[in-house]
């Protein structure tokens, strides 16, 4: 056959491999520059072929200067073609898994050609014929064919892939090389290998004594400064005190930046570029800094940063210990305190072992009762994700990740169970809520006395309450911050609202048995405004804190849920058990009094019969409930009275909307005429009657 013909049938196919690659199968239209140039292009396959089924040298287009280079060979042997300085070969790819390619194909031999990866290049024998200068159009036009259907093959430039900082997950898992993920559905992924960059010196202090408790921790971080002279003109210097590692850096007084530093085990410590920080793998601990700290110390004359790792802590409680037996200490010189961009400390790794986990901080000089270190949760959120704990805290001090084991007295069936009379009781009571605000405008409205309008606003604090309960979780899973912070604030008011409430019946029955009601001016007014307001404040108060949070809840067996929640612990407990507290003194005191009252009352008439008793029975437990006596079972979640407590906490509490629903239906009847009928849930004495909430 004549050369010419030969070269004639390579240009007619190979305009037709042009069209067909990278017009039809559209994997990528664009060239280096961003125009419709297409590159020299590298044809490659996972599997080893035949080589008789493609050229060996290269192909040229020249009506753009273009070269094609099919490196399909067998046993790994180049093509003539990778010779070339219009290709370099040195890419393997291999198959990861159906429809998923590692390519280990740098940046820079990706910016000189594209890469077209066949799949399948033998998918059908028809379109591959042996015989390549042979029967017109040829071999090329044939591949063409193959390439042209979208599951043969997957083109790859670098302007098609992505950068993995938005793929951090399974595409980019344990980067241990720069490769690229190819996707059978025509994506791409570029993961890149984290750049760790060793710090400018290194510098080594003897210590006369190891510290092993966090007051020791605090004297070594006074060593700082006079290791910051000894940095010279190096900006930064890995820091060796024994088995305590760290780093100090000078802050630039211009132009700060965020500063991200790893601790890994067999790299030490290490700078880390901010953009490649996420492919991080294996065991570290990473420290980010944002500039917002710097340039904070910088304004308040700190000069450095010092970061050290204390190894062999051991905390002050038997029950708990800190993850990894360490502690982290952190020095710029300036107190930095009240950061809108937190600090970071991320441990990758971590196997909780079923422990509940949370990120503490002391800042050196608090100590409890005892004497001992007092770290508390204070301006820092723990974020756990998949095998991650990531803390998050706006000032520097020390830092610790907290490990507590869970709760092993209540086990994950009695877990199950309070969770299905939960959801249960607050979905009925939430019903009959509804049911009774409903009779209440359309019905009775009008014709209400004072104690069915508390009533009332208590089952509006109610129905708050449990609606926003019952939502909560599905929108923590959301991932919504903003949406996560309004529910948790609505949960806590419609909380905070309906303990309120509890007091304003107290305060309103004991005002009726002393039959000073009559004598407040506006009486019902300032009962609204107490009633909405205080939690009201309250809650501003936490949110202008930033207090509110998604939160995790773990159980003995390790299993993890989140709550939109108040996230500092002491904040819920003196807020929420303190607020309780104070308006269970009161209720309670006025719930004796009452019933005191009822006991006395056949003294002072006859015996009475049994109907009676019953309806004073009847009154005393409404009362019960009416004043929210129910919540204090909490009080009693502790020994031998945990689970018995939990189990009556939580079918009263859940189910307290439907019992107050069928209170109200039964103390106030309506009768064939329209008027109510109150039923007395008493008899009077002769100076004081105790009489039904809605006479």
């Amino acid at each position: 056959m004549l050369l010419l013909d030969v070269n004639h049938r390579r240009m007619l196919a190979v305009k037709l491999l042009f069209y067909g690659i990278f017009l039809s199968n559209h994997i990528s239209e664009g060239g280096q520059n961003g125009d419709c140039t297409p590159k020299n292009t590298l044809f490659i396959s996972p599997e080893a072929l035949n080589a008789q089924y493609f050229p060996s040298q290269t192909i040229y287009q020249k009506d753009n200067g273009t070269k094609l280079c099919f490196n399909i060979q067998p046993n790994n042997n180049p093509a003539g073609c990778c010779s070339e300085n219009n290709f370099n070969c040195s890419i393997k790819v291999k198959i990861e898994g159906p429809g998923k390619y590692i390519l280990n194909a740098t940046e820079e031999i990706l910016s000189k050609q594209d890469i077209v990866v066949m799949e399948n290049p033998q998918y059908n024998s028809s379109c591959m014929p042996s015989q390549l200068y042979n029967s017109s159009p040829g071999f090329l036009y044939q591949v063409y064919r193959c390439l042209n259907e979208s599951t043969k093959s997957v083109r790859v430039n670098a302007d098609n892939c992505s950068d993995n900082s938005a793929n951090t997950g399974v595409a980019c898992k344990d980067v241990t090389e720069t490769h690229y993920v190819i996707f059978k559905n025509k994506t791409c992924v570029l993961c890149k290998k984290p750049v760790l960059k060793s710090l400018d010196k290194e510098i080594n202090y003897t210590l006369t004594k190891i510290p092993t408790s966090p007051d020791k921790a605090k004297d070594v971080m006074n060593v700082l400064p006079c290791l910051f002279k000894d940095l010279g003109n190096a900006s930064t210097a890995a820091v060796k005190m024994g088995n305590i590692t760290g780093l100090i850096a000078k802050l630039p007084q211009e132009n700060q930046t965020n500063m991200n530093f790893a601790f890994t085990e067999n790299s030490g410590v290490n700078s880390v570029e901010e953009e490649n920080s996420h492919s991080l793998t294996g065991p570290y601990r990473l420290m980010k800094i944002p500039k917002e700290a710097s340039k904070m110390a910088v304004e308040r004359n700190g000069s450095f940063l010092g970061i050290l790792l204390f190894p062999e802590m051991h905390a002050d409680n038997n029950s708990k210990y800190y993850l990894n037996s360490e502690i982290f200490g952190i020095e710029m010189g300036a107190k930095i305190q009240n950061l809108s961009q937190p600090i970071e400390i991320q441990y990758s790794n971590v196997d909780k072992k079923g422990a509940n986990a949370s990120c503490m901080s002391w800042d050196g000089n608090r100590t409890d009762a005892n004497g001992k270190s007092l770290w508390i949760t204070d301006g820092c959120q723990t974020v756990e994700t998949n095998n991650s704990i990531t803390c998050q805290c706006t000032h520097l001090t020390f830092f610790a990740i907290l490990m507590s084991p869970p709760p092993a007295n209540i086990s994950a069936s009695d877990v199950n169970s309070l969770t299905y009379i939960t959801s249960i009781g607050c979905g009925l009571s939430l019903f009959f809520l509804i049911v009774g605000l409903f009779m209440h405008v359309l019905v009775r409205k009008g014709k209400a006395s004072e104690a069915t309008k508390i009533l009332m606003n208590l089952f509006v604090a109610m129905l708050i309450l449990n609606l926003s309960f019952l939502t909560n979780e599905s929108i923590s899973n959301l991932g919504i911050k903003g949406a996560c912070v309004a529910i948790a604030a609505a949960l806590h008011y419609g909380m905070l609202a309906t303990f309120t409430w509890f007091f304003m019946q107290a305060l309103h029955l004991y005002l009726s048995l002393r039959r000073i009601c009559t004598e407040v001016k506006h009486y019902m007014l300032k009962i609204y405004v107490t009633g909405w307001v205080i939690p009201a404040v309250v809650v501003i108060a936490l949110l202008a804190s930033q207090k509110y949070n998604s939160i995790n809840i773990n159980t003995n067996e390790g299993k993890t849920a989140t709550m939109c929640w108040i996230s500092d612990a002491g904040i819920h407990q003196w807020v929420n058990i303190g607020y309780y507290a104070l308006v269970f003194v009161f209720t309670l005191s006025v719930f004796i009094v009452t019933v005191r009252q009822i006991v006395l009352m056949p003294k002072a008439g006859k015996a009475q019969d049994n109907s009676s008793i019953k309806s004073n029975t009847s009154t005393i437990l409404g009362l019960f409930l009416l004043l929210g006596i129910t919540w204090a079972f909490a009080f009693f979640s502790y020994g031998p009275l945990l689970l018995a407590s939990y189990y009556i906490f939580t079918i009263l509490n859940s189910f307290q909307g439907f019992f107050l629903f069928i209170y109200y239906y039964k103390s106030s009847k309506i009768i064939g005429d329209g008027k109510i009928h109150t039923q007395s849930s008493s008899t009077a004495t002769s100076k004081t009657a105790v009489t039904s909430p809605y006479g």
